[in-house]
């Protein structure tokens, strides 16, 4: 294949995940860039859509990887759309980066398709929060910010006096919520499982530190090498399709009725994933841009 002109959308070029890409772009003979997507500006126009950065116009780009934090979402997927706008090919593209972010909407897509999920409530008034633990199955439940990340606003309440407590605390914050049920026989644990296009390239198993029950590395989980099963393996490739995106990080728990998926990641981190399975995610994400990517590929195939 030509070498292609590649540009990574990230805040750091020394960050693992953005390395990791770079290095697996140049070793497969293909130019790449890492660009600040916060410090680009664009001129929007029907007849010459353009970025600039750095003073210069990005052009002959093609394909973008975005790198996109979820506090910077909006103006991060202003940039990809701009790249859309040009005919550029991205990995992950703009629609469905904010179908992953916005928990809610996540969840209502992954149910449609029938996907396993946890028992999910939302609501906006505090006037009926006993109906709301009601359908999460009481308490112990957990409660989330639907703009929480990382495990960041993640709370579980063991009892049904605390989950009414968080639930006023939270929206007397006029913060939006989800209540879950709390999936006990999965112990602290979740498996994330990394997808590239349409197969699951590597997975491992998240468990939470002693007395914590989220599994988020960054929390102090551990990463251990884990075999998934058939049923895992198709749940996490349909939820991925489901929002539309060309890789993603899907975190999924073993409950009694089967695997239950939590999230889906569109900017997932490869450093945890690539040292617990030993497997070359970056090679396998730029190998997947090469099949792919085709300039004016603009179409967008999953509803809005």
């Amino acid at each position: 294949m030509n070498p292609m002109n590649i540009v990574v959308l990230s805040r750091g070029q020394k960050l693992y995940s953005t390395k990791r890409l770079c290095e697996a772009a140049q070793a497969r003979g293909h130019n790449v860039r890492v660009v600040d997507y916060l410090r680009c500006y664009i001129n929007i126009t029907s007849e010459k859509p353009t970025i600039v950065f750095g003073g210069q116009e990005l052009t002959d780009v093609d394909a973008i990887i975005p790198r996109i934090g979820a506090s910077n979402t909006f103006y991060g997927n202003a940039i990809i759309r701009q790249f859309e706008m040009m005919g550029t090919y991205t990995l992950n593209r703009s629609q469905a980066i904010s179908r992953s972010r916005d928990k809610l909407r996540c969840l209502q897509l992954l149910a449609r398709k029938g996907l396993g999920l946890p028992v999910t409530g939302c609501a906006h008034s505090t006037k009926d929060i006993s109906g709301l633990i009601n359908i999460a199955g009481g308490a112990p439940l957990v409660i989330k910010l639907l703009e929480g990340t990382q495990g960041i606003g993640v709370v579980l309440a063991e009892t049904r006096k605390a989950a009414e407590s968080v639930i006023e605390a939270f929206r007397g914050l006029d913060a939006n919520i989800l209540v879950q049920e709390f999936v006990k026989e999965a112990k602290g644990a979740d498996i994330r499982c990394l997808v590239v296009g349409d197969r699951v390239v590597a997975s491992m198993m998240r468990q939470g530190a002693e007395g914590e029950f989220r599994s988020n590395l960054h929390r102090g989980g551990s990463g251990h090498k884990v075999k998934i099963t058939p049923e895992e393996r198709a749940a996490a490739v349909k939820a991925v399709g489901a929002l539309g995106l060309g890789v993603a990080g899907v975190d999924l728990l073993r409950s009694n009725r089967g695997p239950v998926i939590m999230e889906v990641n569109s900017s997932p981190g490869l450093e945890g994933i690539e040292k617990t399975s030993g497997i070359d995610v970056a090679t396998h994400i730029i190998r997947h841009i090469e099949k792919h990517a085709k300039k004016g590929n603009k179409r967008d195939l999953i509803e809005k």
